[in-house]
């Protein structure tokens, strides 16, 4: 079983994520136990108050390190693996939701109101920012990142269910369709009705690497090129430089005939 912790000054947030579907099937079945804590427990004053305004000025408040040092202290053990939501941190991928699904206990510690002591990040393992945006707080973050790994378990979904899924070998999927096969003009491709699992899965390979072309680029860096993929990207190139060339062409004649028609 996978244990996550999430440390927050807002408990009452997680209530309908610990019920939808999903998590909680998963936590039914023992696969992963969810503890959400509140900050507020582990302040030293007599009012529960875990933030501050910020030493030499500032808008806003930050969260005092005192409270949550000591929330970290009495919450984990050396097995815990501590994390930090923060506009500092690495950007989240499914590589990294990889890695964490094969640990044993996660802590999350969700910011909130301006940010944190930017001391506490000396006592986590790891800073982490789901992009370069601005949430109120890390509790959206914990709950995608919860998700995310929650399903690399095993057991938790089917696993034919994520062996094709986008950015799991640095491809965007390919493109999957429903009946009816004619909708308003567009069809799906014949090659899907042709029943070779050979030539389907050739084509889903080559429609992957089209889709990322055209759409997440970036991601070609971290691809693994073998000899099919190379042949698939050249042909996936002079195809778009064929099209580049008709709409040229197009463009030229319809200029053309209306200079023409004056």
């Amino acid at each position: 079983m996978t244990t996550f912790k999430i440390v927050t000054v807002y408990p009452d947030f997680f209530s309908s994520f610990l019920s939808s579907s999903f998590i909680a099937r998963t936590i039914d079945r023992k696969l992963i136990d969810i503890k959400i804590i509140d900050l507020k427990d582990y302040s030293f004053s007599k009012s529960r108050r875990v933030d501050d305004s910020p030493i030499s000025g500032g808008a806003g408040l930050i969260l005092k390190i005192d409270s949550l040092v000591n929330c970290l202290k009495k919450t984990c053990s050396e097995k815990t693996y501590k994390v930090l939501f923060s506009p500092r941190g690495k950007r989240y991928n499914q590589r990294d939701a990889k890695r964490l699904s094969e640990k044993e206990e996660i802590i999350f510690f969700c910011g909130h109101f301006e940010g944190i002591d930017s001391r506490f990040s000396s006592y986590v393992d790891e800073e982490i920012s789901l992009g370069d945006y601005i949430l109120t707080g890390g509790e959206l973050p914990a709950m995608i990142l919860i998700d995310s790994i929650t399903r690399l378990i095993s057991g938790a979904i089917n696993d034919e269910s994520i062996k094709d899924e986008s950015f799991n070998s640095s491809l965007l999927e390919y493109d999957q369709y429903s009946y009816p096969l004619n909708y308003d003009g567009k069809k799906v491709p014949d090659i899907l009705l042709s029943g070779n699992h050979q030539v389907i899965e050739k084509y889903h390979l080559k429609n992957s690497l089209k889709n990322t072309v055209e759409k997440r680029k970036d991601l070609l860096d971290n691809l693994f090129y073998n000899r099919e993929i190379a042949k698939y990207y050249q042909e996936i190139v002079e195809e778009k430089e064929g099209d580049l060339e008709k709409k040229i062409d197009a463009a030229i004649k319809k200029r053309n005939s209306s200079k023409i028609k004056k």
